[in-house]
């Protein structure tokens, strides 16, 4: 009875999680007809349907987002502990599902990865690299890495670096139009504004120098984009100048596509963070990947660059 409750709710979570049968049933290493004929067994057991099937799509209904919500992190906690038993106490084991920022994720933790993934084979880090801020607990990661969740009773953050963000332009726009020497000199400056994910709204250039002013820069918007590695192309493009975060304008200002402009004025932005679930009892698996990317980052030299001046 427990192994079957156990099937099924597996497929059930993992299904929800994937929206769909046959990316559940990779996750689960079953067939796309297992997971299903699980999850047909389990809304038979409890007399509710949990899915809207379509030969396109499967949408969670009332009663199967009402219990996705109820048992997604009391599952994920039990289905820790038992596959810590089965390897072995403590032994880090398992599926670790990773939020990444695109960039962040590909050019700086990602490299970090191979020496992880051989010092514990039994951990499976399954990363998905989205630039839109998660819900750890309803979407059901484990860990996250990125800037700007906000905090709740159920999260831990472990700052990873303080980041700076930097004005930057192609050393072909530079030549067409005169260097601005100080911020007012934007204004006649054809700028790529940002439209922030969260709010939707445009992202002021305010910005510091090193002697603690501030001020509201202005610029003759050119172009709005809601993705920093865009906005960071389209600057390499000469369309303007831009405000990025240091880790997205770094690979650029180092092959030349990219300068500085106006080196003594910055803006700033929330650390860089690894986030989890505020468990009683953390996951093996959370645990050393944690404590890994917490050794690893700042050692791989990082940290220093995303806030430098």
């Amino acid at each position: 009875m427990i192994t079957e409750l156990r099937s099924y709710l597996d497929a059930f979570i993992a299904s929800a999680d994937e929206g769909s049968f046959s990316a559940a049933a990779r996750l689960l290493g079953v067939t796309p007809a297992a997971v299903s004929k699980s999850v047909a067994q389990l809304e038979a057991r409890l007399g509710v349907r949990l899915f809207q099937r379509s030969t396109r799509s499967l949408a969670l209904t009332t009663d199967g987002d009402r219990l996705y919500s109820q048992v997604r992190l009391p599952w994920s906690e039990i289905s820790d502990a038992l596959t810590d038993l089965r390897q072995g106490a403590g032994k880090p084991a398992g599926t670790l599902k990773v939020a990444l920022a695109h960039t962040v994720g590909r050019e700086y933790v990602l490299p970090l990865l191979g020496e992880f993934v051989r010092r514990y084979p039994d951990v499976v880090p399954d990363l998905h690299f989205d630039n839109r801020q998660v819900d750890l607990v309803a979407q059901g990661f484990d860990v996250a890495i990125g800037g700007g969740i906000e905090l709740t009773d159920a999260l831990i953050a472990r700052e990873l670096s303080r980041v700076r963000i930097v004005l930057v332009a192609s050393p072909a726009y530079l030549k067409a139009h005169r260097t601005p020497k100080h911020p007012q000199d934007l204004a006649r400056h054809s700028g790529l504004l940002r439209r922030s994910l969260a709010t939707g709204r445009l992202v002021p250039w305010t910005l510091k120098n090193n002697e603690g002013a501030e001020l509201v820069a202005h610029v003759r918007p050119v172009m709005v984009l809601d993705d920093p590695e865009a906005m960071a192309r389209a600057a390499a493009t000469g369309m303007g100048i831009a405000m990025l975060p240091m880790p997205h304008a770094l690979p650029l200002l180092e092959s030349g596509a990219l300068v500085r402009v106006l080196r003594d004025w910055h803006a700033e932005t929330r650390p860089l963070s690894i986030y989890y679930t505020s468990r009683k009892l953390v996951p093996a698996k959370v645990r050393v990947f944690v404590d890994y990317i917490l050794q690893e980052f700042p050692a791989s030299g990082q940290a220093a660059r995303f806030g430098q001046k």
